[in-house]
């Protein structure tokens, strides 16, 4: 392939990918997406965060659990008028996960439970309840005993996905994780007063606080974490239902932050990846990368068999002597061919950092002294024979050889 013809195609790519990259923004409003975690971290309009600052203003201790459930401490995160919220965790909770949490509600270091949301479902059904959750419909709520639907103008009660379903079972049994842990069950605590705190329009049950016989502890039920988000809170009248749930009952509120991704010990690669997932600058980012890469792939293929080339060997030192005694030949220079040959041996066995002085003859008489093989003193002995005046072009190729015989047998 041609370079112009990849060229073409790489740029053609390119435009694609911006011309893609240009309509999904537009789609999206030309702005990041907004984080969908119901996280007291998180400042966007499906964060949680207004909730927090409002407890605070309003004198409740606010804290943030960022390890597994089966870390629960009762001394520092519970206690009496205390409140867990769990609202619609983005990562599931694992059934181990779940008799922990129900063990710590029991202890006497536990407290009051909030859960919200289909993510808060396998929690949920240990109380005999779980999420019915209406994917492509949603419903108005308002508040039991026939509230009117605005509490105040400009606030209208949201709408919310998802109704509270109680179930028939006595005990749950949660085998999802049969290979890692086993299978794991929890048995519905009695419940001695059940009070309704929000309907749907048609009479569903979407909030509920659950009173149990065997700990006087209470269990807050919600369907729909929407009711608890920053974007609810400001726009709707699920802002004061929200914080009339917990400020004058608790004293601490601890959120749940493990569950959304804040767990401690995260990694700037494991946020970066979830920043990509969400963000059309992400998805333009990972296009690209996909481009280059079929791109480098595309390029690390021949197409067509091999071109042949001119092999050149590179020249051994007898091959460039006999290329100067040509030379020399040609100018009749046989005499002036074979002193310099000499000089060069005897300048290659001279010791490192002497350089040879005086002429070159003398010393050939005594290089045979310092020969042991009889094919080295026949060397010495060509040598000697050439040097004499009036030497021919087959002299000249004779004391080339001569010298490599005596440079293998007198080599450093």
């Amino acid at each position: 392939m041609r370079a112009r013809t990849e060229a073409a195609i790489g740029l053609g790519l390119l435009v694609v990918v911006a011309i893609l990259t240009t309509s999904l923004g537009r789609s999206r409003g030309g702005g990041v997406l907004p984080d969908p975690r119901a996280s007291s971290l998180l400042t966007g309009p499906l964060g949680v965060s207004g909730l927090a600052e409002g407890l605070q203003r309003l004198r409740v201790e606010v804290r943030r659990f960022r390890r597994d459930f089966r870390e629960l401490d009762g001394g520092s995160r519970g206690g009496p008028g205390s409140a867990l919220l769990v609202l619609d965790p983005s990562q599931p909770v694992r059934g181990t996960e779940v008799e922990h949490l129900l063990t710590w509600t029991r202890g006497a270091g536990g407290g009051d439970l909030v859960l919200a949301g289909p993510g808060a479902r396998a929690i949920m059904r240990c109380f005999g309840y779980t999420v019915d959750w209406r994917y492509f419909d949603s419903v108005q709520v308002q508040p039991a005993g026939g509230a009117a639907m605005v509490v105040e103008p400009g606030r209208p009660w949201p709408k919310v996905a998802g109704v509270l379903a109680a179930t028939t079972d006595s005990v749950v049994s949660d085998s999802s994780r049969r290979e890692d842990t086993g299978v794991t069950t929890c048995a519905v605590p009695p419940i001695s007063r059940v009070d309704t705190l929000l309907l749907s329009g048609s009479g569903r049950v979407v909030g509920l606080r659950l009173t149990r016989a065997d700990t006087a502890g209470s269990v807050l039920l919600v369907a729909d974490a929407a009711l608890f988000r920053n974007q609810a809170l400001r726009q709707t009248a699920a802002g004061p239902w929200a914080l009339g749930l917990l400020v004058g009952r608790y004293d601490r509120v601890v959120f749940d932050e493990a569950h959304h991704g804040f767990e401690e010990g995260g990694s700037l690669a494991g946020a970066t990846l979830a920043w990509s997932r969400r963000s059309p600058w992400g998805w333009a980012i990972w296009q690209l990368t996909l481009v280059g890469t079929l791109s480098l792939l595309g390029q690390a293929f021949r197409f067509g068999p091999p071109r042949r080339v001119i092999e050149r060997r590179r020249r051994s030192p007898l091959e460039h002597v006999r290329a100067l005694a040509t030379a020399l030949a040609a100018a009749r220079g046989h005499d002036v061919a074979i002193g310099a040959i000499i000089g060069g041996l005897r300048r290659r066995l001279q010791p490192a950092g002497e350089r040879p002085r005086g002429d070159w003859r003398p010393w050939l008489g005594h290089l045979k002294e310092q020969v042991q093989s009889r094919r080295g003193a026949d060397a010495v002995g060509t040598l000697i024979a050439v040097t004499r005046p009036g030497q021919s072009a087959e002299a000249v190729l004779r004391a080339a050889n001569a010298v490599e015989d005596v440079w293998e047998e007198l080599r450093p």
